[in-house]
């Protein structure tokens, strides 16, 4: 659960072209940009930033979240901007304000 001056954020992340929902459709390069998205995403899961990951499985129409904090609007638009895979345009995210009303009996305040 956030602490008082943190806002909990999300943003969805989309495959940028359709090729990319086939494992065929990557490049080696793509494949690199999206391991170090994942390193992006870890460094911040273990400064507890990020809460969690995760993504739907239906291939057709599959897309990703991140669900982290940030003390702004501003700071969780970079963080979101500045992930690997969206500066390097193989995914498009957009951000929300989110808030939790279950989590392990826990509600956000």
């Amino acid at each position: 659960m956030p602490d008082e001056k943190h806002t909990t954020y999300i943003y969805v992340l989309n495959l940028a072209m359709e090729r990319l929902r086939s494992p065929e459709g990557w490049t080696e390069e793509e494949n690199k940009v999206v391991s170090e998205h994942f390193r992006y995403l870890t460094g911040l899961y273990e400064k507890g930033t990020v809460k969690y990951v995760g993504r739907t499985m239906d291939d057709r129409s599959s897309f990703g979240m991140v669900v982290f904090v940030a003390d702004s609007e501003d700071e969780a638009r970079s963080i979101m901007d500045n992930d690997t895979a969206v500066v390097n345009e193989i995914m498009t995210a957009t951000l929300y304000p989110f808030k939790t009303f279950y989590n392990s009996g826990h509600a956000d305040t």
